[in-house]
């Protein structure tokens, strides 16, 4: 990280602020997988268009967020260049973030398959006093199924800067709203939300799921 400089700009008058954008993260080099995640299938379509045709029914402005070596191409949908790519996905999401063209954008990673328009309009009621909103569960926080506003960039340009990677490792520059699992339960009762794909055991057992549905 050492010489690198993560600076972005950022005109707040191009900002709507009636509804939140969507980054969808896909540079993830799948190696638990064994393979790209954002390529691989689940019935008819990869991981990355499966998340964002259930995310276009929440919002209309989505943004995919990739690696250099990455062919992505989803109709209609802008894909961005990780401006730091291998970094980790704290760098994507600041990209992300410094491109959208709303104030507030849900984060989602693309092994996320079960994404919900409930549990995404419940995240989205939490945003008050907040410049993160981010699910709680029993097993700790998902940051990478939360909503961040882009009064993060200069946390999160920080701590990269530092050699920071981890998701949550500007938290404690910002105000957060954590939605406890108690609650998310009551629009997800399974919290199938939050089921993301990471080894080929998982990947195995969610195809059987989906083929089932």
């Amino acid at each position: 990280m050492e010489g690198q400089s993560f600076c972005f700009s950022l005109s707040m008058s191009s900002v709507d602020t009636q509804h939140p954008g969507a980054i969808v993260l896909a540079g993830g080099l799948g190696e638990r997988l064994g393979q790209d995640k954002a390529t691989v299938t689940l019935g008819s379509e990869t991981l990355v268009e499966r998340a964002v045709r259930r995310i276009l029914l929440w919002t209309e402005h989505v943004v995919v967020v990739g690696r250099p070596d990455q062919v992505l191409s989803i109709s209609g949908i802008r894909v961005l260049v990780d401006q730091h790519p291998y970094e980790g996905v704290l760098a994507g999401i600041l990209t992300g973030l410094a491109a959208s063209e709303r104030d507030w954008n849900l984060v989602v990673a693309c092994d996320m398959p079960f994404v919900q328009i409930p549990v995404l309009d419940l995240l989205a009621g939490h945003r008050a006093e907040c410049d993160v909103v981010v699910p709680h569960l029993a097993v700790g926080y998902e940051p990478l199924h939360a909503l961040y506003h882009q009064r993060c960039i200069p946390a999160i340009t920080a701590s990269l800067e530092k050699g920071r990677k981890r998701v949550m490792s500007f938290y404690e520059d910002v105000r957060v709203c954590k939605v406890d699992e108690e609650v998310l339960v009551e629009v997800d009762p399974g919290l199938t939300s939050f089921v993301n794909i990471n080894t080929p055991a998982d990947l195995a057992q969610i195809r059987q799921l989906v083929a089932g549905q």
